[in-house]
């Protein structure tokens, strides 16, 4: 007879690599509402910097602002946010993450309409640090929640959604915002428009979200491998972070993704093509639609092409996004073309590209890092690394705007180094798949 094999013969013997598989996770009631909320939240929190931007052409006269101003303005909202993003984190870990997210969306409501009233640009540089304070909490605890109310095989049509609708929101505001700027101090009004949202949304969550409670959407036999912590930014739990080799690429991935400049400068661009602020401020229609259009379409597409190929699936889509970007920037910012139709269908297609990336890297770091781990990990990924990366990216388009121009910036940021963001992006396919299993596993 065969020798029967002991227990420890069997633990002697190599495994194979465990493939980078979903796991079957728990529908979590009501997510979909809930998504819908906090939407509504991200809404406020992107208007903190885009009020800026779409009444910029108005307030530089009032304000005496140069191109150069306008950079300093958002690239110190960023590094705000970095300061405090991680900060509110590890504050939602002990008070509850509803209780910030309704904090701190009635502080920056209150700090944006208070950019209404000022009268130097010192005083708007103000009031715009402190409005930032508040928004830097929403993105990171939003996208936690997300993950705790979606399982791995939806998150990428969830974070799709989400960001769909935010811009399809956008894509009505932004117009709107264009031609109150026109009016002779409208573009106060606008800072007090974008307040009372901002108090509104806070409002909303106050009365209609329910937070479904960490690690809620995960399968139950991962639930109880897990141990949500209350502490947040302690060392072990930076060192726990960066030794998911997956997450430090990430990282490095966002401070390579020039798009992020788009968001400050695109309207100021097509101002020096000889645009009224008005006409301009139009392509927030065929860029919210665009952005829209790739957020949902991309997210559903990543999900599928996850589940057919779950060890390389989303990073090809990852590394294609950032190629495709390169060359409809070149297109779309290197050559002349005339009238406003070129750039508005241009600038839509360049929107939808970035649209569908959140649905990509959002669930790629979702499936790395455990749950009591995703909270610190989104405030490293977005109020940290993002924010950084805007912030460089603001300081140096505005003081090289005003010397070389605009146009040779987006050249060297939104073709080149998107260019060699797509190249890095190959090295996850070395990482991605043995990190989910670790995560799975229970062994990050």
């Amino acid at each position: 007879m065969p020798e029967k094999s002991s227990p420890t013969h069997l633990s002697s013997l190599p495994r194979p690599a465990a493939p980078a598989v979903a796991a079957t996770g728990r529908r979590v009631p009501g997510r979909r509402w809930q998504l819908s909320v906090l939407s509504a939240t991200v809404l406020t929190d992107n208007s903190e910097s885009s009020v800026v931007s779409t009444l910029f052409a108005a307030m530089r006269q009032t304000l005496g602002m140069t191109l150069g101003h306008l950079g300093v303005l958002q690239a110190m909202s960023r590094v705000v946010g970095a300061v405090f993003g991680p900060l509110w984190v590890a504050v939602a870990r002990r008070t509850g993450r509803k209780a910030v997210l309704v904090a701190t969306g009635l502080w920056m409501g209150l700090f944006i309409a208070a950019g209404g009233l000022t009268r130097e640009f010192w005083q708007l540089l103000v009031v715009y640090a402190l409005a930032a304070v508040g928004a830097a909490a929403g993105q990171p605890i939003v996208h936690d929640v997300v993950a705790d109310l979606f399982d791995e095989g939806t998150r990428g049509r969830a974070i799709g959604t989400m960001y769909g609708g935010i811009t399809l929101a956008g894509a009505v505001i932004g117009p709107v915002m264009g031609r109150i700027a026109e009016v002779p101090g409208g573009w106060r009004t606008g800072f007090f428009v974008t307040g009372a949202l901002c108090v509104l949304a806070a409002l909303l969550v106050l009365c209609c979200f329910r937070d479904p409670g960490s690690g809620a959407s995960e399968s139950a036999a991962r639930a109880q491998g897990t141990a949500p912590q209350a502490g947040a930014f302690s060392r072990v739990t930076l060192r726990r972070l960066f030794r998911i080799p997956t997450f430090g690429l990430m990282v490095v991935q966002r401070l390579l993704s020039g798009h992020l400049l788009m968001a400050t400068f695109g309207i100021v661009f097509l101002t020096e093509r000889g645009f009224s602020t008005g006409t301009a401020a139009l392509i927030a229609v065929p860029t919210g639609a665009g952005y829209l259009l790739g957020s949902v379409v991309g997210g559903v597409v990543t999900d599928r092409v996850h589940r057919a190929s779950p060890d390389h699936g989303r990073i090809w889509i990852l590394q294609g996004l950032q190629l495709l970007y390169a060359v409809l920037a070149f297109l779309g910012t290197q050559l002349d073309w005339d009238g406003i139709g070129a750039y508005l269908l241009l600038f839509g297609v360049m929107a939808a590209v970035q649209g569908a990336n959140p649905g990509v890297n959002r669930p790629v770091v979702m499936a790395v890092t455990p749950p009591e781990l995703r909270g610190p990990a989104f405030a490293v990924l977005i109020s940290v690394a993002e924010a950084l990366a805007y912030a460089l990216f603001n300081l140096g388009a505005g003081a090289l705007g005003d010397t070389i121009g605009l146009q040779q910036v987006f050249l060297w940021v939104l073709v080149v180094l998107m260019l060699v963001n797509a190249a890095f992006c190959g090295v996850l396919h070395r990482t991605y798949a043995q990190d989910v299993a670790r995560a799975l596993e229970g062994r990050v």
